[in-house]
This record gives structure tokens, sequence and C-alpha cells, in this order.
């Protein structure tokens, strides 16, 4: 049960045993228990099966004072929803009821969470009655009664020489997707310019939306402060994230598409004392390895690579196109049903049939570390990393060539000078001795395949 949050069952816990319904040690227990699982210490008492849940349901409503309503038996009043907005219903744990009078009667899973009562009575404008409710109910019935559209819509480039999106920002448009369609022209502006990266990040003018084109930010106007709080919390909701967390970074995925083409965005929160940063990185979806590699012999090459043990390095200049050009691998690997294909990824790009895709965890600690510890066990064919922070970890990857792994990873070099440069230092010496193939992006239209023998020979 998720009746209450840790916080305040933390004030009340002792007083379980006091009242005779736990002992002390038990107490302890499902504390230790709580924090491992991440879950409150209720649930922990109850899963562990010392109180039911209809005990502590009566306690906390005896100790708070407030009577607990079982949602999945409710049906709040729809004509309630505009007293409290979607974010701070999410952000708060909290979904109107009914009214009467002047008295708005909401369900909390706090609700000695003051701060959030003095919000919605402020907004509001009238006086609050909070009642108990589980919280997983709770988020429940905001998704279900609110039907927020998580859709951005279709974005088509034709016929739109010229085209700036805050033509969309200054329509009198009073509609509920006015956010939606300001996104969605933010979006298609950076597709028209062929943008990757896309940046909001707060000033004294409102929240700016930043291009970034070969390291350069390029500012293309404002979104106006009196918007900021709903621009954020609808991309944050179209980007499966929490709108009601600000206080730690977030990672999310926004996928829309153009002229009929699915397109994904990794979406990036991080708090600043100017509000939150947001940064969206814009991938295409992968192409065939034909498309990108016009030599007959280099395809063969590829191939012959990721048929044997060893390094496939993909190396190219920052925002080259290095993960277009290892999903494209991907893909192509994928083609031999005989394969275990696994990525290490902070995030999945694209969803790859035939390719199991790992994505990073922090909130469960599930890292880089943590993984080189645990795919041995899944006995991958193919393995590929995206991004290696530590040397343990790089040492520990390229030892598992020697156990008959193929290994895809990229290193950044803005040109082949700057690689030989780089691979020149003494680390890099067993990382040269497995690589099998490199390929390395010089633009867009230019990409050069190497293989064992001619890379040898030109990293020395």
């Amino acid at each position: 049960m998720s009746a209450i949050t840790n916080k305040t069952l933390e004030t009340l816990k002792y007083d379980l045993v006091r009242e005779g319904l736990v002992q002390y040690e038990i107490v302890e227990q499902a504390q230790e228990i709580a924090n491992a699982r991440n879950i409150n210490i209720g649930q922990a008492l109850i899963d562990s099966g010392h109180i039911t849940e209809e005990q502590l349901i009566k306690f906390l409503e005896a100790k708070l004072h407030t009577p607990f309503v079982n949602l999945d038996d409710y049906e709040p009043d729809k004509k309630c929803l505009k007293f409290i907005s979607y974010s701070d219903a999410r952000r708060y744990k909290i979904i109107p009821l009914f009214k009467i009078e002047n008295t708005l009667t909401v369900a909390m899973s706090d609700p000695r969470n003051l701060f959030a009562i003095d919000k919605i009575m402020e907004s509001a404008e009238c006086e609050i009655e909070p009642v108990l409710a589980n919280e997983e109910t709770i988020l429940k019935k905001i998704d279900e009664y609110y039907k927020i559209d998580v859709s951005v819509g279709d974005i088509s480039t034709e016929y739109n020489a010229g085209y700036d999106w805050q033509e969309e920002l200054h329509k009198e448009d009073l509609s509920d997707n006015h956010i939606q369609k300001i996104i969605r022209a933010i979006l298609k502006q950076a597709i028209l310019e062929d943008i990757h990266e896309v940046i909001f990040q707060g000033d004294d003018e409102g929240l700016g939306v930043n291009f970034k084109k070969q390291g350069e930010m390029l500012n293309r106007g404002y979104i106006p402060s009196v918007l900021i709080s709903s621009f954020v919390a609808k991309l944050k909701t179209l980007s499966e994230l929490d709108p009601s967390v600000s206080e730690v970074p977030q990672l999310g995925k926004l996928c829309f598409k153009v002229d009929n083409i699915v397109v994904m965005a990794s979406t990036s929160t991080f708090p600043t004392i100017m509000g939150e940063r947001i940064f969206l990185k814009i991938y295409k979806p992968p192409k065939s390895l034909e498309e990108i590699v016009s030599s007959k012999n280099d395809i063969s090459e590829i191939r012959q690579a990721l048929g044997k043990p060893g390094i496939i390095l993909v190396c190219g200049s920052s925002l080259s196109g290095k993960t277009h050009v290892i999903y494209s691998l991907l893909l192509e690997a994928a083609k031999t049903a005989s394969k275990n294909i696994m990525t290490l990824e902070s995030i999945a790009k694209y969803e790859l049939n035939g390719v199991n895709q790992c994505e990073f965890n922090e909130n469960v600690g599930f890292n880089m570390d943590k993984a080189a510890r645990f795919i041995a066990f899944q006995n991958p064919d193919i393995i590929y990393l995206e991004g290696i922070k530590s040397k343990a970890s790089f040492d520990y990857f390229s030892s598992l060539v020697y156990e008959g792994k193929t290994i895809i990873m990229e290193f950044l070099a803005n040109n082949m000078d700057d690689l030989r440069s780089k691979m020149a230092f003494s680390d890099f010496d067993t990382l040269k001795s497995i690589i099998s193939s490199m390929i390395f992006i010089h633009s867009k239209n230019s990409v050069e395949v190497f293989g064992k023998d001619s890379l040898q020979k030109y990293l020395g």
C-alpha cells in the first residue's frame, strides 16, 4: 500500500510501536527493506505480514484525523479538475474529488503536506479539505481523468521556406493543445534547419529556444515567462518524464513523425538557478548499411568484422552521426538470427528488431559499472557500448574480445590527424591491437572504412 509517503510515516512509525501494532525491531527492519526496495515503510510492513492494510489505514485515519477514500470505487467530479492543474496534481500527488460551496475536497497521499495545500488553496481560490488515498491510485486517476494528450503531432516539411515557430507562439489560440502546437513548431523549424540539438534555458527574457549548429548556439526566440511552467510540464509529459519533479535531472525520449517517418529525440532535464535547462537531441531513423557505405568491398569488410571477435570502432566528430552509423551496424548484425546482440545505452534511440537494447537507470544503480559485472552472464555475441567513461570498464570490455565477443565502440575524433594523435597514447595500445575494423565519418556523404591491416599501418 502506498497510502502515505515515507516522509509522513517517518513521524508516525514509532506510534505503531506505542500502540502495540508492531514491535520496535520490526519497524527498524521494515525501514531497511523500504530503503532497499525504494518503497514506503507502510508497504514494507504489509509485505512482511506484520500488519494488514486495513490496520494501517485505520491507524493513519486516527492519527491524521483524516478519512481514507478508496479511489478504485470513486469517480471524481470532472468539473473540479479545473481547480488543480495537471502538473500540480502530479507534483503533489493530489486530485480534486468534489466541491461544496467554497470547499474543495481533494484526495492526497500526504495530507500533512501543508505547502501543497497552501499552493492549491492559492490557485483554486477556495478552502481545501484533504482526505487520505493510495498514492498509486491517485496517479492512476490523474492520468485517467486529465486525459493528457501525449502526442506531439505530425510534422510536414513541404513548402515551408522561411518558417518561424514564433508565428505559432503569437497566435491567439486558447485551445488546450496550444502548447503542443508550439512544441511541434519548434521541432519543425529544427528539422527544416537540419538541427540535431535544441536547448531550452532560462534568462531574464524568458525561456530561450536555442539551436546548436557546428558548436555554436543560435537563439531562435523565447517562451514568455507566463507560459514557461505550462511549456516545461507539457514537454516533460510528452517525453514520458515526471512533470512534478524539477530538483533532480531526468532523461526521457520524445517521439514524433516528420513526413510520416518516426523521429526520436532524447530529452535531458537539469536543474539550474534559472530554472530547468532542457536539452533535446534529435535522432533520425537508421539507414541500411548499403545507404551509408557505397563500396561493396567496404561492406564486405564490415560484415566480416561483425562475424568475428574484435572491436569495431566508429569514429567522427561531435554530431557527425556516429550513433546513426552504429544503429545501421546493429541492424545489419540482426539479420543473422543466431546472434545474441546487446546494447548498453543511456537511452535507446530506436527500437531495433533482433537487438536486446538495455537502458541505464541511475535511480536503481544500473550504470555502466553494474552492467559490466553482469552482462557476461547473458553470453552476448555482439555488444554495443555507448561511451565508456572509466578505464576499468574499457579494459574489461576489451578483454571480452579474447572470449570471442565482438564489441562496437564509438570514439570522438575531429579528423584523421586528431585520431592518430589520440591513439599515440600508450593507454590505447591494447585497443589498437584488437580493432578488427574502423569506420571514420568525415561528413554525411563521406564514410571511410579501414580493415585491420590498413588500420595498423596507419596508426602504427
